[in-house]
């Protein structure tokens, strides 16, 4: 019963909020401003698409959801943590236990296989299932047959679901993704977000992603407006 009611407790709370984010920076041209005071929650459980035209900001914004970057101002919380309260190495032992992340250009380690880049993250856990681990979810994703394939012997589709594969393995509680389908032909794309989301929703995991695709968007359960650095509506559909 007790269980129960903290589990009740913690649904409550968002699994990603945002107060205030801003962020500027400066060049031989002068201060530009990239992200307005923007604010938005993310509930458990939720699928959030964030879409707007180029230079509209959402990239850098799911920069800084993840920690990737530093805001000039504001406060991002993932799962009830301030994440700019931790310092560079606390942030990325805090990805490792919370954040999976799909990348536009797959980001997968060119020297290691592709068992051994879903290997990875795990490994870096120290989780002694790291490699049954990461050959259940290769075979989950249709690679059972190129667990031992470097990235460059392997299509673009290929990768991205190697890419897939090393996001889910740690069962992270959320998901960011930037432009998944952004390298991929029209084909491999569909297939890749296909997956992505049958994955999301056996895992129960908190998924944002940042797209162009408005058919994409549509598969979301919201979708958050980006026109010049701010947030200009979100939509539930």
């Amino acid at each position: 019963m007790e269980f129960a009611r903290a589990a009740a407790a913690q649904a409550l709370h968002p699994a990603i909020a945002v107060r205030g984010l801003s962020k500027t920076v400066t060049d031989a041209g002068g201060a530009l401003t990239i992200l307005h005071a923007v604010d938005f929650t993310v509930l458990p459980g939720e699928t959030v698409a964030i879409v707007g035209a180029s230079g509209s900001g959402k990239s850098t914004l799911l920069g800084l959801l993840a920690g990737l970057d530093l805001p000039t101002d504001g406060t991002v919380e993932l799962q009830q943590t301030d994440i700019f309260a931790l310092d560079e190495d606390g942030r990325a032992q805090f990805r490792q236990r919370h954040v999976g992340f799909v990348f536009q250009s797959f980001q997968l380690l060119p020297h290691l296989t592709a068992l051994e880049n879903v290997m990875l993250p795990l490994e870096l856990r120290g989780d002694r299932q790291a490699r049954v681990k990461a050959e259940r979810v290769l075979e989950r994703v249709g690679l059972a047959a190129r667990l031992r394939h470097y990235p460059r012997y392997l299509s673009g589709g290929e990768q991205q679901r190697v890419a897939l594969a090393r996001a889910f393995v740690c069962e992270p509680p959320l998901l960011l993704a930037d432009e998944p389908t952004g390298s991929l032909d029209a084909a491999s794309g569909e297939a890749v977000m296909e997956l992505m989301f049958e994955l999301n929703r056996e895992h129960g995991s908190t998924l944002v992603l940042v797209t162009h695709d408005m058919a994409i968007a549509a598969r979301c359960g919201r979708t958050l407006h980006m026109r010049a650095g701010r947030l200009a509506c979100a939509v539930q559909p």
